[in-house]
């Protein structure tokens, strides 16, 4: 099979993925051989391939917002042809105290797609049965990838952060998760502030309903109730926590966060107002999410990429010069 092949870490500009030829995936027992028709590409993705995320597999297929048709290993659960979607998280030990108390997503053994094992940046990918998700049969391929992390790991996001419907609710960086979490913020009548760079995330903000678009140093007109910051910056954090309300939550959704700076506890978090992390997402999360959105009919704006164009995918998304949702179509 045809797939873009990280051997090692490095800079996006030297061109790290190289587009060979694999052996397709052997099948194993509790797994489904997956013909990938399009996946996702995300800024974990970003933190793997240039080494921000120490190197946990050499070689790696990266890539895990997988959208495929079962070919082998099929159950009565996921006939063969069916679609399905495969994400971050790719497998649990089960038996954790974590997993055992329903937070699967805080494992202490977990599978990662596209990083402790390949992942859909190929022509097949390999993945445990229990862990592909069945797909909504009205969200066409393209659309459904960016769905699999950004969309999933947003939702999240706002449970984590407590969102309640008509909440005033920041978002501090406008990319793939945040153009979809403004969705599902807009069914629950939360009226939604962005403070983003870039002019045409600001643009693409107002058109999906935004109450208000800043910059990124600029401060909403209102305080907020609750915030999620995708940005994976420490400085976006401060910001979030200067425009909160006493008793209000910011929930940080990066994998990987520089330093956050020393910043007045009396004025930024005192009065009750919390900092909380998101951590991967749960297999619950993943239906819930999916059921909103076929409910909404939510459909992400994409830029689509051909395999060999991987590099070019991920240069995109860290410019910032794509709107919404990169993906990949072998």
């Amino acid at each position: 099979m045809k797939a873009a092949i990280l051997s090692s870490p490095k800079s996006i500009s030297l061109r790290p993925l190289e587009i060979a030829q694999a052996p397709v995936p052997e099948l194993r027992p509790g797994h489904v051989l997956i013909r990938v028709r399009a996946c996702g590409v995300c800024r974990t993705d970003l933190h793997i391939v240039e080494g921000e995320l120490p190197p946990r597999r050499q070689p790696l297929i990266p890539g895990h917002q997988i959208v495929g048709e079962i070919i082998d290993g099929h159950t009565p659960a996921l006939p063969l042809g069916s679609r399905v979607g495969v994400s971050w998280i790719g497998g649990t030990d089960g038996t954790c105290r974590y997993c055992l108390r329903g937070s699967e997503n805080l494992c202490d053994a977990p599978t990662f797609t596209g990083y402790t094992v390949n992942g859909g940046y190929a022509e097949f990918a390999l993945a445990r049965n229990d862990f592909a998700i069945p797909l909504p049969a009205t969200l066409d391929d393209l659309h459904a990838a960016p769905l699999l992390c950004a969309g999933i790991i947003g939702f999240r996001s706002l449970r984590v952060a407590g969102v309640e419907p008509g909440d005033h609710v920041g978002l501090y960086g406008f990319g793939a998760a945040a153009h979809l979490a403004i969705a599902v913020l807009k069914a629950w009548n939360c009226p939604v502030y962005v403070s983003t760079r870039g002019a045409s995330h600001r643009q693409l903000a107002a058109e999906l309903g935004a109450t208000w678009v800043g910059g990124e140093n600029d401060r909403p007109p209102v305080e907020l109730d609750r915030a999620v910051t995708f940005a994976p910056a420490g400085d976006v954090v401060i910001a979030a926590l200067s425009s909160l309300r006493k008793g209000g939550v910011v929930a940080i959704n990066a994998i990987h966060l520089d330093r956050i700076p020393e910043f007045d506890y009396d004025r930024l978090l005192w009065g009750e107002r919390q900092i909380r992390s998101v951590a991967n997402m749960t297999r619950a999360d993943a239906r819930d999410f999916l059921q909103v959105a076929a409910e909404i009919d939510l459909r992400p704006r994409v830029t689509a990429f051909p395999l060999e164009q991987a590099n070019e995918a991920l240069q995109a998304l860290k410019n910032d010069s794509i709107d919404g949702a990169a993906v990949i179509t072998p």
